[in-house]
């Protein structure tokens, strides 16, 4: 029996649901390492702030100061940021998040995080909750403060209202690729107005093909197409200090070509001056041209995160 196991079975303290009132406290927690866990922060500050929210916040221990919490919505998000827990102190953490997870039943899409915590907390889950559709152990936390090392693309901009009937295809093809499944099995209507939504609040950023006419001496009349998307970018999660970059796209013929790191570049520069001080974002390991690509922006690796998809 792991020691994981061990604290499934018996875990030495609890952790208990917190009071919205008590958020600012998860909330301290969490800014001890914000690129790690902005996820989490995005929605415990707007929680706290307005006394609502669609999610739980769980802490540990179970009296006294917290010393980890963990967010439980949309994704369950872990947070143990003390670099001092010992193994078995970690482990009780994890046993008493998974106590409670293992109560309330599975409702969240993923578990994020860094990837230790993240495959700890699903190891004392699995054979309880539903096999997950994919298990991504490896995805590098990175995260730039200064500008970007190359130069941006200055055709990159905030989307406007009269780009969402390009955008909206853009973001489906995009979350479709991601992972794995297509966003509108969740209704086209509310990932519509997700899409409308961060179009709105200025959190999309597009660079887009101007209006021509392709035709040629074969095909003279062939429709033009107006403000076609070729390249699209989300700040997705907003903290009070972290942008974290979702969503990143380039119409697939356009790929190959060497526009997405002046591009992302474009985005690190809205970012920094625009949104927060920290602009951050994660990849898979294996998307090895994206990884160089971000690194030749000037992002850093600053951790190892990990995703269980349900």
């Amino acid at each position: 029996m792991t020691s994981f196991a061990r604290s499934r079975a018996h875990p030495r303290a609890g952790a208990r649901v917190l009071a919205i009132s008590e958020w600012d406290q998860a909330i301290a927690v969490a800014r001890r390492d914000p690129v790690s866990y902005v996820l989490a922060l995005v929605h415990m500050e707007a929680g706290f702030e307005s006394g609502y929210s669609t999610g739980e916040v769980w802490g540990y221990p179970e009296s006294g100061p917290l010393s980890a919490v963990c967010w439980a919505g949309a994704n369950i998000v872990p947070i143990i940021p003390e670099p001092d827990f010992s193994q078995s102190e970690r482990s009780d953490v994890l046993g008493s998040f998974s106590q409670l997870a293992l109560r309330m039943g599975r409702r969240c899409s993923s578990i994020v995080g860094p990837s230790s915590d993240v495959l700890a907390l699903w190891e004392l889950l699995d054979g309880s909750w539903k096999q997950p559709r994919e298990i991504r152990p490896r995805q590098y936390s990175m995260a730039i403060t200064q500008p970007p090392r190359v130069a941006p693309d200055p055709r990159v901009r905030y989307a406007r209202s009269a780009d969402f009937d390009g955008v909206f295809p853009a973001s489906v093809h995009m979350f479709h690729e991601e992972v794995g499944i297509s966003p509108l099995s969740f209704g086209s209507a509310y990932y519509a107005a997700r899409v409308q939504e961060l179009i709105e609040q200025r959190r999309t950023l597009i660079s887009t093909k101007p209006a021509t006419n392709y035709g040629t001496p074969d095909a003279p009349d062939a429709p033009a197409t107006a403000g076609r998307v070729l390249f699209k970018s989300d700040f997705g999660a907003v903290a009070s200090s972290v942008a974290q970059v979702q969503g990143v796209w380039i119409d697939p013929e356009f790929r190959g070509r060497g526009l997405s790191v002046a591009a992302v570049a474009a985005t690190v520069v809205h970012g920094l001056r625009d949104v927060a001080p920290t602009v951050s974002l994660y990849v898979n390991d294996y998307n090895s041209r994206a990884v160089a690509a971000y690194r030749h922006v000037g992002f850093e690796d600053v951790g190892m995160c990990a995703t269980v998809l349900f």
